[in-house]
C-alpha cells in the first residue's frame, strides 16, 4: 500500500537537523507566548479555567504550573495554559496557513517537558517540530476549510501531538497512531465569531489536551488511522474542497517556524494591514478628526469577513474590528492595550462610523501569502490621502527586531504585574540547550 502522507512527512522530518539557531528561534516564540499568557492570565477565560482547577481534588504531582500562577496537576496545567496564549490576540501567526501555532504547541510541549524533567534542548526541538506539522497541515488543507473551521484548533492539535511524541521518544509508527487519533477528533467551528462567547479559548485548550493525550496513549499502545489526511473519510475529504496533499510533504530548505509573524498590535491579525496602512497615511500629514469626511479600507476578503465590525460591544469584538482599530489610531495614535477596553468603545462610535471596509481583488489575489491593505482618507476639503501596504509589521518581510520582541514581552508582563526581577531574567535568558528548564519553570511560577 502507498506510504501515507503522515508517515512520509515523519520520515522526512527525521532526516532534518535542528540547529542551535533553530532552537533560538523557537525560544523567541516561547518568550512571545509566555508574555501573552502573562496578561491572558488576568482574563475572564482564565478565571473560568482557574475555577475549574480549584474544584478538582488534590494531587501529589505538582511539578507543573499555570503560567505565572499556582502549582497544579499536570493535566490541569495543560488545560489552562492552552487557553491563555490567544486571549490577547497578540500571539504569533503563520499567514499562508492562517493559524496560530504557539498557543497550542507550546503549552503541550512545556507541560510534558516539565512533567518528565526534560532538557531545554528537547523542549525547543519539540516546539520546532510542532510548528512544522501545524503549518504544513494549515497550508495543505485549503482556503475552503477556513470558511467554517478555526484552523488553529484543527491543525495545531496535530502540532501538539507531534511535539509530545518527540518528547516521549515515540517511534514513527507510534507517532502515526498519535497523529491519526488526534486528527480523527479535530475541528472547531467559527460560529463562535458570531456570538459574544469565550469559545476560542476552549478550542485552543482542547486542541492542546487532545494532542498531548493522543501521544501519551499511542506510547501505551492505542492505535490510530494512518491515512487520516488523504483517506476517503479523512480530513482532506471531510473538511475541505481545495486541499493540496502535496503541500503537506513538500520539502523545505528551512524549518517553517521562520515563516511565522510576530504581532505588534493587540488585535486580530486581519486588522493589522489596515492599522499599518492608516499609520502610514497619517505619517504623511497631521490631521484633525474634524477634517475627515470618510476613510475607506480596501483589503482581502477574510479581513472583511472577520473584521468588518462597525459596532463592537466587547473588548474581544473590538479586537476584530477594523473600524475600531482605525478609530482608536485617529483618537490616540499607535495601538495600545487600553484602546480596546470596553469603557473606550462607546466614545469612538462616531469615528468608527467614518470607516468602511471593502475587498480589493488585487490584494485578495496576493492573500494569504501577503496580508495587505490600502486606505483612502477623504478630507472635507476635497483632498485625499492614500497609503498601501503589501506586508504587515511583524511579517518575515517586515520583521520585528529581537529588541522589539523583548520590549513587547516586557510591556505585557509589566501590565500583568509580574515581578520586575522575573521579567528581566526571562527576557535576558540565554535559552541555550544547556539551560535547565527548571530555571524557566521557577521564573514563571506565581510571583
Amino acid at each position: 500500500m502507498e506510504l501515507s502522507l503522515t508517515k512520509e512527512l515523519l520520515h522526512y522530518l527525521k532526516s532534518k537537523t535542528i540547529s542551535d539557531a533553530d532552537r533560538q528561534r523557537a525560544a523567541l516564540h516561547v518568550l512571545d507566548w509566555l508574555a501573552c499568557c502573562s496578561l491572558g492570565g488576568k482574563s475572564v477565560a482564565a478565571q473560568v479555567y482557574q475555577a475549574y482547577i480549584d474544584d478538582e481534588p488534590l494531587h501529589t504531582d505538582y511539578k507543573n504550573h499555570v503560567v505565572f500562577g499556582e502549582a497544579c496537576y499536570w493535566q490541569d496545567a495543560l488545560l489552562i495554559n492552552g487557553a491563555l496564549g490567544n486571549v490577547l490576540e497578540m500571539d504569533d501567526i503563520h499567514r499562508s496557513s492562517i493559524l496560530h501555532p504557539g498557543p497550542v504547541v507550546i503549552p503541550a510541549a512545556l507541560v510534558i517537558a516539565q512533567k518528565y524533567n526534560l532538557p531545554m534542548r528537547n523542549f525547543l526541538n519539540a516546539v520546532v517540530l510542532g510548528y512544522e506539522i501545524t503549518i504544513r497541515l494549515g497550508e495543505s488543507i485549503g482556503r475552503s476549510h477556513y470558511q467554517y473551521f478555526h484552523n488553529t484548533a484543527t491543525c495545531a492539535a496535530m502540532g501538539a501531538s507531534l511535539a509530545v511524541a518527540h518528547l516521549l521518544t515515540l517511534s514513527i509508527d507510534q507517532s502515526v497512531h498519535a497523529l491519526g487519533n488526534v486528527g480523527s477528533r479535530t475541528g472547531g467551528l467559527w460560529q463562535m465569531r458570531n456570538e459574544k462567547v469565550l469559545t476560542k479559548q476552549w478550542h485552543n485548550s482542547e486542541a492542546t489536551r487532545a494532542g498531548t493525550m493522543s501521544a501519551i496513549l499511542a506510547k501505551k499502545g492505542l492505535s490510530g488511522p494512518e491515512y487520516i489526511l488523504e483517506g476517503p473519510q479523512g480530513i482532506f475529504n471531510a473538511f475541505s474542497t481545495d486541499a493540496k496533499a502535496n503541500v503537506f510533504v513538500k520539502p523545505s530548505d528551512t524549518w517553517r517556524l521562520y515563516d511565522c509573524s510576530f504581532k505588534p498590535w493587540p488585535a486580530c491579525r486581519h486588522a493589522h494591514p489596515a492599522i499599518d496602512a492608516i499609520l502610514t497615511a497619517l505619517a504623511k500629514r497631521e490631521l484633525a478628526i474634524a477634517d475627515i469626511l470618510s476613510i475607506e479600507i480596501h483589503t482581502y476578503q477574510d479581513a472583511q469577513l472577520f473584521c468588518d465590525r462597525a459596532t463592537p460591544e466587547t473588548e474581544l469584538q473590538a479586537k476584530f474590528s477594523i473600524q475600531h482599530a482605525v478609530a482608536a489610531i485617529l483618537q490616540w495614535g499607535e495601538p495600545q492595550l487600553s484602546h480596546y477596553h470596553e469603557n473606550n468603545l462607546e466614545s469612538l462610535a462616531n469615528i468608527r462610523s467614518l470607516v468602511s471596509v471593502h475587498v480589493d481583488q488585487d490584494i485578495e489575489a496576493n492573500y494569504p501569502f501577503h496580508f495587505g491593505a490600502r486606505c483612502i482618507v477623504k478630507l472635507k476639503s476635497g483632498e485625499a490621502l492614500t497609503a498601501q501596504v503589501t506586508d504587515t509589521l511583524g511579517d518575515p518581510e517586515k520583521p520585528l527586531s529581537i529588541e522589539q520582541l523583548k520590549n513587547k514581552a516586557r510591556m505585557l508582563m509589566t501590565a500583568a504585574d509580574i515581578a520586575p526581577e522575573n521579567i528581566n531574567q526571562i527576557v535576558s535568558m540565554n535559552w541555550s540547550q544547556e539551560t535547565d528548564l527548571a530555571l524557566l519553570t521557577s521564573l514563571i511560577k506565581k510571583s
